[in-house]
């Protein structure tokens, strides 16, 4: 056990730092923890990578709010109905195959690539192209999805929440970090009052892994906050190609 639980706090530290930055530490951590706690169910692990998520999310989100100015409105709609799609997708996590969802994904992770790579001005500054009206409803509708896509496999949503509030909701990319990790803990929030509530956390391994995920996400807000849009859109790309290699690499191994 000592081994497995070093092994898995030095990927809590790292996933901390990457998802305070950009979102998608799930990315890492996710499958560190099935390969390296392989006799567990599913459902068991991903529940719990759910306790060091929300607690480097929740570091990471304070540390924003000090400089970040939210729009309540359409923060408040995304928010609650990712929560509540995220308890569905719990549910329904050990009653679906993740395999046939990946290659969508990789899909989805070129496109965001190449958008982003393209696109030199994404997400540097702030543009408002929607009425706060159409932004709360978008914000509704992209929560409902982003947020059972997290209940039911998680790694990514950091990313993809930052994506939906640049590209959707106009923000820039310090913004819509900030906004992103409000989202991810109410659905981080939702999936551990299902998991926790049919025993799928292993408490002595989720604990150590918070601890160590606080400390990555308590640096990596520090760094993005210093460094500015123009870094996180780079740090962002990064994490964005090597999960597509991740998803590609998971895809040809397994045929699926």
């Amino acid at each position: 056990m000592a081994t497995e639980l070093i092994l898995l706090c030095t990927v809590a530290f790292a996933a901390g730092f990457i998802d305070a930055i950009v979102g998608g530490g799930g990315l890492l951590q996710t499958p560190a923890i099935l390969l390296i706690l392989p006799n567990y169910p599913v459902a068991t692990l991903l529940g719990t990578t759910k306790i060091p998520s929300i607690a480097g999310t929740t570091l990471a989100a304070f540390k924003y709010a000090r400089q970040v100015k939210f729009n309540y409105r359409v923060l408040a709609a995304c928010a609650v109905t990712a929560f509540f799609a995220a308890l569905l997708g719990a549910y329904l996590v050990s009653r679906i195959d993740n395999s046939v969802i990946k290659p969508i994904i990789l899909v989805v992770l070129v496109f965001v690539a190449l958008y982003t790579y393209l696109n030199k001005q994404f997400g540097i500054h702030q543009e408002k192209t929607y009425a706060v009206v159409k932004q709360v409803l978008l914000a509704g509708i992209f929560g409902l999805i982003i947020g059972f896509y997290d209940g039911l496999i998680g790694p990514g949503t950091g990313s993809f929440l930052i994506l939906v509030f640049i590209a959707v909701l106009g923000f820039d990319f310090i913004g819509a970090s900030a906004h992103a990790k409000i989202v991810n803990i109410a659905t981080n929030l939702a999936a551990i009052l299902y998991f926790s509530s049919t025993g799928h956390i292993l408490f002595q391994y989720a604990i150590p892994m918070a601890i160590f995920n606080l400390s990555g996400a308590f640096f990596g807000t520090k760094l993005a906050l210093l460094k500015g849009n123009k870094f996180v859109r780079v740090f962002f790309l990064i994490v964005v190609f090597g999960t597509i290699l991740r998803f590609a690499y998971d895809i040809l191994k397994t045929g699926v």
